[in-house]
């Protein structure tokens, strides 16, 4: 089995929503995707899905 270290720069990260958090309402909206850390050195923010609050929101890198 290949060691995930060995894909160099690219690095799975977590994406958790902004709006949901700040809300106090129970539960959180997080995707998985994958980042280049060469490219993008800095936190991810994407505008992503929240199926709880039926709403597109801003989704930032965690961890």
């Amino acid at each position: 089995m290949a060691n995930k270290k060995a894909k160099g720069n690219r690095v799975q990260v977590i994406l958790e929503c902004t709006e949901m958090k700040n809300s106090g309402l129970p539960g959180t909206s997080r995707y998985i995707t994958v980042k280049n850390r060469k490219n993008t050195a800095e936190r991810l923010e994407l505008m992503k899905y929240n199926p709880i609050l039926k709403k597109m929101t801003l989704h930032k890198e965690i961890k």
